[in-house]
């Protein structure tokens, strides 16, 4: 019985794709690898009911996972390891050095700099002279409300990786993507620091989700 249900999944998938799946039935259909002789719709219903939603399941704690009936080490493994995946396939999709000349590049590049992260992250994303991305680092990663930024360590980042410029972005992961006053401060701050040595700040970039907000596009930056 389990083979002809995991059949006919399979199958709809390939037919329709995901967009027409509930979340438990993705999450059943991705544990087929993990479980070859189960049933794995009961355990796919027991990880929503814990964490509530298909993210939250991606996103919880490998141990966490761990301690779901039917979830074992491999399983928890397969299962955090989607996100991640997730964020390489979106930032592979752009390349080695995509020209970031628009605000609306270089908030979709920002978004897949953040897929499936959980805690505030900071990023400079170092440009060339035609606007090309040299590199992207992470400078500081937070809690879950908040990364503190050190002028100091993006000025040292910059230079490391000879920018002409930069896009600074930070993600709020639960939270506005409207900027705080920290938000505007610390921009402020790291432009300074940048005009010191000649590195323009071109544009900050704040994600939520798979939304942005650009402070060029709203004249945050004069």
């Amino acid at each position: 019985m389990h083979e002809g249900h995991r059949m006919r999944l399979k199958n709809r998938f390939l037919k329709e794709g995901l967009d027409g799946f509930e979340s438990h039935q993705i999450l059943e259909l991705l544990l087929f690898f993990s479980i070859p002789r189960r049933d794995t719709n009961e355990i796919a219903h027991r990880l929503i009911e814990k964490f509530g939603s298909l993210s939250g399941v991606f996103e919880a704690d490998p141990k966490e996972l761990a301690k779901i009936q039917g979830i074992g080490e491999t399983s928890a493994f397969l299962l955090s390891l989607i996100p991640q995946l997730s964020r390489r396939y979106a930032s592979d999709r752009w390349r080695d050095k995509p020209e970031l000349n628009s605000s609306i590049k270089a908030g979709e590049y920002a978004v897949s700099l953040f897929t499936g992260r959980k805690y505030e992250v900071f990023y400079v994303i170092c440009l060339d002279a035609q606007n090309r991305v040299n590199y992207a680092q992470i400078v500081n990663e937070g809690t879950i409300n908040e990364a503190a930024v050190y002028p100091r360590n993006i000025v040292e980042t910059a230079l490391l990786h000879k920018a002409n410029s930069v896009i600074l972005a930070h993600n709020h992961p639960g939270g506005s993507l409207n900027p705080s006053r920290g938000d505007m401060e610390a921009t402020k701050a790291i432009k300074r620091a940048l005009e010191a040595i000649s590195i323009k700040v071109v544009d900050h970039i704040i994600v939520c989700g798979e939304k942005y907000v650009s402070f060029a596009e709203r004249g945050l930056l004069d």
